[in-house]
């Protein structure tokens, strides 16, 4: 944070006593070289001057005010505080030990200075600016703006200062208001970085992505080697599916900058997304030792895919949460309330819209027992008019966009409404707005469904999963206390399949052979899946791997590697986008569909069963690693689920290669498709609710979140045949 030092005769009280001499001469010849810049010879004459006169006031301070500019914040407040021991009344005086101690990161004790400065000067602008610094690194944002404003009153043409409100605007979820500072900034200073660049940043978290990287750029033509812009310009291209100049822009970001914060996750995200897979074992294991160390060195959903270690898992999300949304106590504690009637659920989302999280979960609002439960939407994602989002309204009793407002009025809203617990759908995700719960929005706060993982945060009380997910052995790996459904993931029964019959020619499929099916994201994929699945090929004559890909660049990196391997490219196809229900339909022109290790397939599994298709996965040791391994218990298809590599490879060849084997887990996936569990939204509500309504009895009695399991329903089954993840 850039600190005003404030110097020059206009701030200077000479003492009424001083001897207009030879001492006064000295110290004016020092402070016209300070003015000038010249530091060092202006201090040695300072320190002529108190070497005759120590307790001369104004060599004292200007002194203080050099040693700021010097880099010794410490002995600028020694400086200053015998200046002002000297002479108590100089406004400036205090000013200036403030800005000192703001360079020590002492904030607090910084506001108290700029206050009495203040004190001493009413209207005082130069520390009302700095004070407004401090508030703001501080957090305290509603403060921080007044402090601006107040200090722009004078200041009217200081576009540092405009630009410093816009962060605060920002941070306050004002995002027009922000981006109108930044171009205010602009126009007195068109050259001004920070504004550039604060703005690209405003337009990247509001999903602005072009005028973001535009932003970027020009911060970037007057300063090219500003590390963070080229950060915040490979997240922009990220956006925009420039995945190759994506990567480019985080090399040139950690070439300037090498510990530069998350950006060494994010470049190896964006490698294993566009299937660029050289030096991922070194540059992994480097990743893994930065995190264990609790370095900034992963975003959480970033590391999911690049090691199944539920343990590096929560030291991530850890590290994120005390780096970006440590808790926040501004709003102070909920006043504990009496039981109602009525439970009062939130959900909160950036993704009411045609989206995964919403498609999964619109059947589960729709289902909750208003006997029992009043529920909420708090919508802060983009605004939409599709049909999903149209019946995702009229699924709340109330359903809020906020998106326009900041996390503490948010949380603050929810307070307001006597909301019992919170249920955070977003989880670390991009774009989701943690600090809404760091703030406490409900007395209960619950992590579920849109993040596979633990977030690390004291202020999240639960995460619901299932025994398959979190075995009791790794609980240690959540910040969390669990809550046990018989199954984990909801489902919408309602989803609608097209009765269009595609033929295997018009979807690039050969006529005749084998379809092994993964319509996963392709960051999912690593080098020992996809090695795996060319093994699987090798041994299953004329088969063909039938994927998505979001560009070129990536089919054609996919398709090198399995040449380079020793698989025709032919044998590989690649799926296009279609309409929801036209890309459920497609599912039945493949036979089997292979998961991903350790990013297991969630939304997409749940996709490929109930179209009727066949998942095999593998197992592993976190949740992300175990998401299949639970949907296929829901179904009561355990046959599918593997322990190993090794098995997964033996069992996806002797499924293909077995005439009669494959047809009869179809047959049994088609009968017992729409009686299944996984299916059965609302005896998932039911569920839930049972879980809600347990973790608001402990909060009513008194006690502390602790775990909680919600048994089956009478006759089903209470184990399951799944390894347990290593501990």
């Amino acid at each position: 944070m850039a600190i005003r030092i404030q110097l020059g005769p206009q701030l200077v009280a000479l003492p009424s006593e001083a001897d207009a001499g030879r001492l006064q001469a000295l110290f004016r010849q020092a402070l016209a070289l300070h003015n000038q810049g010249q530091l060092e010879p202006a201090r040695r004459i300072y320190r002529e001057v108190l070497a005759q006169q120590p307790r001369h006031f104004d060599s004292l301070h200007m002194l203080g005010v050099l040693s700021a500019q010097m880099q010794d914040p410490a002995e600028s407040i020694r400086l200053i505080d015998q200046a002002i021991a000297v002479n108590p009344q100089v406004a400036s005086a205090y000013a200036n030990r403030g800005n000192a101690l703001s360079q020590l990161h002492q904030y607090r004790a910084a506001l108290q200075s700029y206050d009495m400065a203040i004190a001493r000067r009413p209207g005082y602008a130069n520390a009302y600016a700095n004070r407004g610094r401090a508030l703001l690194a501080l957090g305290r944002f509603d403060e921080a703006l007044a402090s601006f404003d107040t200090a722009l009153a004078t200041l009217t043409d200081r576009a540092d200062l405009w630009c410093d409100r816009g962060v605060v605007l920002g941070k306050l979820g004002q995002s027009r208001a922000a981006l109108a500072s930044h171009d205010r900034a602009l126009q007195l200073n068109p050259n001004l970085v920070e504004a550039h660049y604060n703005r690209a940043v405003l337009l990247y978290e509001t999903g602005q992505l072009t005028p973001a990287l535009e932003s970027y750029d020009r911060a970037l033509t007057l300063q090219p080697g500003m590390a963070l812009a080229h950060g915040g310009r490979g997240d922009a291209l990220a956006g925009l599916e420039q995945i190759e100049a994506a990567i480019s822009s985080y090399d040139r970001a950690l070439a300037l900058a090498r510990d530069l914060e998350f950006v060494p996750g994010l470049r190896l995200y964006q490698k294993r997304r566009a299937a660029i897979w050289s030096c991922a074992a070194r540059e992994i294991e480097e990743l893994c030792q930065a995190v264990a160390r609790g370095a900034r060195a992963s975003t959480p959903f970033s590391f999911l895919a690049l090691r199944d270690a539920p343990d590096l898992q929560r030291q991530v999300a850890q590290t994120w949460i005390e780096a970006k949304y440590p808790a926040n106590p501004e709003l102070g504690a909920i006043v504990r309330r009496p039981p109602r009637q009525k439970i009062r659920v939130a959900y909160f989302s950036m993704d009411f819209r045609n989206h995964p999280v919403a498609m999964l979960s619109v059947g589960l609002f729709e289902s909750h027992d208003r006997r029992r439960f009043e529920v909420f939407g708090f919508s802060y994602g983009p605004h939409s008019t599709d049909a999903l989002r149209t019946r995702l309204e009229a699924a709340f009793d109330q359903f809020i966009d906020v998106g326009d407002h900041s996390d503490r009025e948010i949380a603050a809203l929810a307070r307001h409404l006597q909301v019992d617990i919170a249920i955070d759908l977003a989880g670390l995700t991009g774009n989701a707005r943690t600090g809404i719960f760091a703030f406490r929005a409900a007395p209960i706060q619950v992590n579920y469904l849109g993040y596979p993982g633990t977030m690390g945060a004291s202020y999240i009380d639960y995460i619901v999963a299932d025994s398959v997910l979190i075995a009791a052995s790794a609980r240690q790996h959540y910040a969390e206390k669990i809550v046990y459904l018989p199954w984990f993931q909801v489902n919408d029964r309602r989803r609608v399949i097209a009765e269009r019959e595609f033929s295997r020619a018009e979807l690039g499929l050969p006529s005749r052979g084998f379809v092994f099916c993964c319509f996963n994201n392709t960051y999912k994929i690593t080098p020992e899946t996809f090695a795996c699945w060319i093994n699987i090929l090798k041994r299953v004559p004329d088969s063909v791997l039938w994927l998505y890909a979001q560009d070129t660049l990536v089919a054609n990196n996919l398709i090198n590697e399995a040449v380079r391997q020793g698989v025709e490219a032919t044998r590989l196809t690649f799926a296009k986008g279609l309409a929801t229900a036209d890309h459920l339909a497609r599912y039945r022109c493949a036979d089997l569909f292979l998961d991903t290790l350790p990013f297991n397939a969630g939304t997409t599994a749940s996709d490929a069963l109930w179209a009727g298709l066949p998942v095999l996965t593998c197992a592993g040791n976190s949740f992300a690693s175990r998401m299949a391994a639970s949907l296929l218990t829901a179904i009561d298809l355990p046959e599918l689920l593997t322990n190993s590599p090794e098995a997964y490879e033996e069992l996806a060849v002797a499924l293909a290669l077995d005439p009669q084997r494959l047809p009869a887990i179809r047959k049994k996936l088609a009968d017992q498709r729409l009686t299944s569990r996984l299916f059965d939204t609302p005896g998932f509500t039911r569920n839930l609710e049972h879980g809600l309504a347990q973790m608001l009895e402990r909060y009513h009695k008194g006690l502390a979140p602790d775990h909680i399991v919600v048994p089956p329903p009478v006759g089903e089954p209470t184990s399951i045949s799944c390894k347990e993840p290593d501990s």
